[in-house]
């Protein structure tokens, strides 16, 4: 298996976006998904998607981004959209895409990164800290992570 970012294999990127759409979103909120998969592709830049491949079939998805909860803007950044396909769950794919953003930020020199989930042990486990709860939109309780690079 290999972790790759999604600019390197854009054929990927309608089902990132399907994924996204379905695991978080809603019917008004696919062109959202859409939007950020798209604007996530730029190298040197963030956003980033990254995707894990087994050969060529991709077979999970996580970013790297500025933002991701709209009532915490002064946390940056966040490990975003974690999704691993059904098919693949249970491997320890999650864990090995979380290293792989973990890594990557720390490369940028990041001293913190951050996340925010509705589940509270799963994080948990890898080291992430929990630091309180926030707002999703519109008005969604969540559970707020920190990480120490």
């Amino acid at each position: 298996m290999k972790i790759v970012p999604l600019y390197q294999a854009p054929q990927h990127a309608e089902q990132v976006t399907e994924w996204l759409w379905q695991a978080f979103g809603s019917q008004e909120s696919r062109d959202f998904f859409a939007s950020i998969v798209a604007t996530s592709q730029r190298e040197g830049e963030m956003p980033l998607t990254f995707i894990a491949l087994e050969g060529e079939k991709m077979v999970g998805t996580v970013g790297l981004w500025r933002c991701d909860l709209i009532s915490r803007q002064d946390l940056w950044p966040w490990l975003a959209a974690l999704y691993i396909d059904e098919s693949q769950r249970g491997k320890g794919l999650g864990e090995l895409l979380q290293r792989h953003v973990v890594e990557y930020a720390r490369g940028l020199g990041f001293e913190s990164l951050y996340l925010y989930s509705a589940c509270k042990a799963y994080y948990e486990r890898f080291g992430w800290r929990y630091i309180g709860d926030g707002l999703d939109y519109p008005d969604q309780p969540v559970h707020l992570y920190q990480l120490t690079l």
